[in-house]
């Protein structure tokens, strides 16, 4: 059922977990993990090889990375369009539509009024002409953007606290729980897959929160200069910078995004040659920017200088391919017992906030109950592994059983009730019981479990071409989120938010 995963929340993840397979750290790398407080082997199985890539020589040359192959990109609007206001339409979410920012938005249509649209209504979609040249430069590798495997060896509080700035000793409530601000960094990175080095970069590069301990007055309330009320505070700031890096980051990689505009009323195209991760950060970069603003910080003085000057060359820690050509899903069941016939509520849509891939499906319990109710019904695991993270409406499965959420597949549970929910650290097998299906975690209409995977830290989209395959039934999209089917055998079973005859399903 539909809900909104960019609602706060609370992700635990123990520095035990997060140090499971990480050589000690060199000198030269102060801030990576130590190994020696290592998960237990008989509780997580066999630990990987370590992730972290060899330092680099420092007498080694730095050679600029590969430029990507060319890709086509599609041209703005060379004329106005009229859009016709919708019911539930509002300006900012008409601005997103047509990538354009609000400002520029609000200044093409001076007799609206940005705060009231009425059904029927005419917007005006302003032309869009490139206004300053691309930038190829590239900034990081794909795994420096999300939560992938090197991430797992960066020790969060640590280098916070080798740098004594300002973040060291930050605090905020979130959730009615005080964290420090390295326990909102660490949050942040796993509720979005996003990479905690590029947030603390970024952090550092916007405010001087990490190595400065005097930032003015307005940083302390906006860390990301991101000017919004309602969005006051280090969470609700990186929280909205992992979102717009994760929008970037999966429109590029399906061709949905082509330019970026700022908000003096400039614009610029995507360079062809950048890869995802580049295009995630420039995307971000460039929310609420001027285009003067953007030019200096996709540059090779900007935001990367700051990366490296924290964690030396992003791409010496690339892992490269992220997602391996030819990859599978590995065989996994429908996440509910068998002979109980459930409803398929929700098609693809994102496995967390509103700019990830569409990686997640939801399932609603029997019954004739509606809304947020208590529900007896088991949800399981739809295949073998260990449990990683477990409170707060979330179940994570790691299917290699190495104990990281950053490495090979796992699987996100969410809304999973606190009452029977299981314990980190269990090992499972297909059809464990995980807990009962409910409304906790983010906010929902309506009891039921939200299922996303990943894969070295990447959401895999169950609407493209490794469609999600619970129990032989095949997931596809139609386009529209949370719209789509699950087929099987000839049968069709089709996604809506309540129960009817068209979208019950069984193993």
């Amino acid at each position: 059922m539909k809900k909104y995963h960019n609602i706060i929340m609370t992700c635990v993840i123990s520095i035990l977990i997060l140090a499971g397979c990480v050589q000690p750290a060199p000198n030269t790398r102060p801030w990576l993990l130590d190994q020696t407080d290592q998960i237990s082997p008989s509780q997580l199985g066999e630990m990987p090889d370590p992730t972290l890539p060899a330092a680099r020589d420092p007498n080694a040359p730095h050679f600029t990375p590969t430029p990507d192959a060319p890709r086509t990109l599609d041209t703005p609007r060379a004329s106005e369009e009229q859009y016709i206001v919708q019911a539930g339409d509002y300006l900012a979410a008409i601005a997103q539509k047509y990538n354009i920012d609000l400002d520029v938005l609000i200044n093409a249509n001076p007799n609206i009024d940005p705060n009231w649209l009425e059904i029927g209504q005419l917007i005006t979609i302003p032309a869009m002409t490139p206004s300053i040249p691309p930038s190829d430069f590239k900034i990081i590798p794909d795994s420096e953007l999300v939560y992938g495997p090197v991430s797992s060896t960066l020790d969060i509080e640590a280098f916070i606290n080798q740098h004594r700035g300002y973040l060291m000793n930050y605090s905020e409530t979130v959730d009615e729980k005080t964290l420090t601000g390295a326990q909102i960094v660490e949050r942040v990175s796993c509720e979005y897959s996003v990479n905690p080095r590029l947030l603390l970069a970024l952090l550092e590069y916007r405010s001087g929160w990490v190595a400065s301990q005097n930032v003015n007055s307005v940083t302390q309330d906006y860390p990301m200069q991101v000017m919004d009320e309602n969005r006051k505070g280090l969470y609700k700031q990186l929280a909205w910078t992992a979102d717009k890096l994760n929008r970037g980051y999966y429109l590029w990689k399906i061709g949905a995004i082509s330019y970026i505009s700022f908000n003096d009323g400039g614009l610029v195209m995507f360079s062809p040659i950048i890869n995802a991760g580049t295009a995630g950060v420039q995307y971000m970069l460039g929310v609420d920017s001027s285009s003067a603003t953007w030019q200096k910080a996709v540059s090779e003085s900007g935001v990367y200088q700051t990366y490296v000057n924290f964690f030396g060359i992003p791409f010496d820690l690339a892992i490269e391919p992220l997602i391996p050509d030819g990859l599978s899903q590995p065989q996994m069941s429908l996440p509910f017992e068998e002979g109980a016939v459930w409803s398929f509520t929700g098609g693809p849509h994102t496995g967390w906030g509103d700019g990830s891939a569409w990686a997640a499906l939801d399932f609603a319990p029997p019954g004739d109950q509606f809304g947020c109710f208590q529900s007896n019904d088991w949800v399981t695991a739809v295949a073998d592994g260990v449990i990683v993270r477990s409170g707060d409406g979330a179940v994570v499965l790691d299917l290699d059983g190495d104990g990281l959420e950053q490495t090979g597949w796992t699987i996100l549970y969410m809304h999973i009730e606190t009452r029977d929910r299981i314990a980190t650290g269990t090992q499972v097998k297909t059809g464990t019981r995980i807990g009962h299906p409910s409304c906790e975690g983010g906010v929902s209409n309506g009891t039921h479990v939200h299922i996303a995977r990943r894969y070295n830290g990447e959401w895999i989209s169950a609407d493209t071409d490794l469609p999600f395959v619970l129990s032989g039934w095949t997931s596809a999209g139609v386009g529209i989120e949370y719209n789509g089917t699950l087929s099987k055998d000839g049968q069709i079973v089709y996604s809506w938010d309540g129960r009817i005859a068209e979208n019950q399903i069984q193993h």
